[in-house]
């Protein structure tokens, strides 16, 4: 058998006699010593001498009350704790203790009874530890725990809670009460997805949720959730996991806040913004159709008018070139309008050609001096030096005709209208403060008035599609747009000097060429037939314009046959395919079949046959609807007679 009984050694530096009272001495985070039936303190330790302050000589014989504060000692709480270690065994109490230095600190005390072997009460054994950091932390942290609870179950505006691993609520504050209608008993241990829609439940989007957050450590959205009553609200809910210092998934923390009223503000801002923005449109719709139809009755008026002038008997040659001509000039107006109005949806393509700026002002000076009227006399100051310019011819015409009438009604009591050349050279300082066009030589084309004038509100949007300070119905407001938006295509600047009640000069700055051709001696166009008599298929849906083009064809010295659309046209290219040598067909046309798809299977049947096609609407718009490309030649309504013949003519002698 092993002897497990201790045997210590002869040499034993811990003899029984001394052995408990070095142990006692070696503690020093213990006040530990013995008090008689008294209570005077019999014995010290280290451990005493750092706590409460006091060598052991002088505490030795002094009653341990000492240690307590004067209101305890007042109310008797030493001797009651000696009587209660005496009748119990044992006295306990955390309470405050008085060092040496009159600092009060808190003590965790024991006192236990000493008796000896006869069971005699013979004195006390009194354990005292300062605990005043520990209380310290622990306060400071009950505290702040209670500060914290306070702060959450104030929050009104937020339901804050948590739930466990399990999605049941573990909490609940006065946010949730408010928001979700619940009382804590009605919630605590049931699932948040009692919170959610039925149909969110369903998807199982509840499970999701929590999911989310502990995938990917947070899950925040915004949609629907449901009070107590059964009413819905837009809720914005986040979603974070909780873990424990191991690491571990504890829970979750949840936060909702009911933003229904910011919800329906945004939607109702939104509705103003739609409501707004629909009534500028209406507002621009209503001035545009009120302008247009007046510029395009002022036009008709001309066209009417000629037409019934013609009709008359008695007119000579002279007089009747002049009608013609102001017929002609409106209708170019009117498409000018038409071209404006496409450009706003769709870019209108510029066919710039070679022109000299004197000539072609001067050609377009009798309309000019019509718009005016009686009473705003026009001069014009054109330089003999300046070359040429670059332009869409008509376009340019449209330009200055806008500029024009502007200026006529700027002055409605009458004045003044002058209409200058001149060249100027731009610099690249210059060039770049101008819109940033190319430095060079410009043409200056300058229409001053000596009108109203434009306030600084008014020069600053004055060239603003459907802008304009003329009564409604009174102008469409795409003048001066047109203007700088030819301008500026036509790579040149456009600027506006004016003054309210001193007047108004608008200069246009477009690129000088030369070697341009002075007038007569443009190369020979003009009323010819057609190089070689055919026969064209003419295919358009537009009665009139099918007769137009009819009779204007059969002038040029070609036989024509028609259709009214592509089927139609197809059919009578099978039943004489050789008979037909030019195919001129509208691009927009009824039955599901356009233009172009007729050129293309019509190229099929015929891949020699001549096509032409023609439209009101612009290029890039037909290229975009309809896949318009450069495979057949195209002529823009509305032409002239001479357009459409040069355009045959020109397609007959490349093949």
């Amino acid at each position: 058998m092993i002897d497990h009984s201790f045997h210590p050694p002869a040499d034993d530096p811990f003899p029984p006699e001394t052995r408990f009272q070095l142990l006692v001495e070696a503690v020093v985070d213990y006040a530990m010593f013995l008090l008689d039936t008294e209570g005077r303190i019999r014995s010290w330790n280290s451990g005493a001498a750092r706590v409460k302050g006091y060598t052991e000589a002088e505490v030795l014989g002094r009653h341990f009350s000492l240690f307590y504060p004067p209101e305890e000692r007042a109310a008797g709480e030493p001797q009651r704790a000696l009587e209660t270690a005496a009748r119990e065994g044992r006295y306990e109490k955390i309470g405050w203790r008085v060092k040496k230095s009159g600092e009060r600190f808190l003590a965790n005390v024991v006192i236990d009874a000493v008796r000896d072997s006869t069971g005699r009460l013979v004195g006390y054994a009194k354990i005292t530890r300062d605990i005043s950091e520990r209380a310290s932390a622990e306060e400071a942290l009950r505290e702040s725990e209670q500060r914290f609870e306070i702060l959450v179950r104030g929050v009104t505006d937020y339901a804050i809670y948590m739930i466990d691993t399990e999605g049941r609520i573990t909490n609940w504050n006065a946010g949730g009460e408010r928001i979700k209608g619940y009382a804590e008993h009605e919630v605590l241990g049931r699932s948040f997805s009692m919170f959610y829609t039925d149909e969110d439940r369903a998807a199982g989007e509840p499970q999701r949720a929590i999911e989310t957050a502990a995938r990917e450590g947070r899950y925040e959205r915004e949609s629907w959730r449901v009070r107590k009553d059964g009413s819905r609200f837009w809720a914005h809910v986040v979603i974070d996991p909780i873990y424990n210092k191991a690491g571990k998934l504890v829970g979750y923390a949840k936060i909702t806040r009911d933003v229904t009223e910011r919800r329906n503000a945004q939607e109702a801002l939104e509705q103003t913004r739609a409501a707004f923005v629909q009534s500028q449109k209406m507002e621009a719709v209503g001035q545009l159709t009120g302008g247009v139809a007046h510029d395009f009755n002022n036009l008709l008026t001309v066209i009417t008018n000629a037409l019934d002038l013609l009709s008359r008997p008695r007119i000579d040659d002279n007089q009747r070139r002049r009608i013609i001509d102001t017929a002609q000039r409106a209708a170019g107006r009117g498409a000018m309008l038409t071209q404006q109005l496409l450009a706003f949806s769709r870019r209108q393509p510029l066919r710039p050609l070679p022109h000299r700026l004197a000539d072609l002002i001067g050609g377009f000076e009798a309309v000019l001096r019509r718009a005016c009227g009686e009473i705003v006399e026009l001069e014009l100051d054109l330089a003999d030096g300046p070359p040429g310019i670059n332009v869409d011819g008509p376009q340019f015409e449209a330009a200055l005709l806008n500029l024009v009438v502007n200026a006529r009604d700027a002055m409605p009591r009458g004045g003044k209208l002058t209409i200058k050349t001149s060249l100027e050279d731009i610099d690249a300082v210059r060039a770049a403060a101008m819109s940033g066009i190319a430095p060079g030589s410009y043409a200056v084309i300058s229409v001053e008035d000596t009108g109203e004038g434009m306030s600084a509100e008014t020069r600053a949007r004055a060239f603003e599609p459907f802008f304009t300070t003329k009564e409604v119905g009174k102008g469409s407001g795409l003048g001066l747009s047109q203007v700088y938006g030819f301008v500026t295509q036509s790579g040149g600047h456009v600027d506006i000097d004016s003054t309210v009640g001193a007047g108004t000069t608008i200069r246009i700055y477009l690129p000088a060429v030369t070697n341009v051709l002075a007038a007569g001696e443009e190369s020979a166009g003009g009323e010819r037939p057609a190089a070689s008599a055919g026969t064209v298929l003419v295919v358009e849906d537009d009665p009139e314009v099918l007769q137009v083009a009819v009779e204007t064809l059969k002038a040029l010295g070609y036989n024509v046959v028609t259709a009214p659309d592509g089927p139609s046209a197809l059919s009578r290219l099978r039943r004489n395919a050789r008979q037909i040598d030019v195919l001129f067909t509208d691009v927009v046309m009824p039955k599901g079949m356009s233009g172009i798809e007729l050129a293309r299977q019509a190229r099929e049947l015929r891949p020699d046959l001549h096509i032409l096609l023609a439209s009101g609407y612009p290029t890039s718009a037909l290229s975009v609807d309809h896949g318009l490309t450069d495979e057949f030649m195209f002529l823009s309504k509305p032409y002239r007679w001479t357009d459409l013949s040069d355009r045959i003519r020109t397609m007959r002698g490349l093949h």
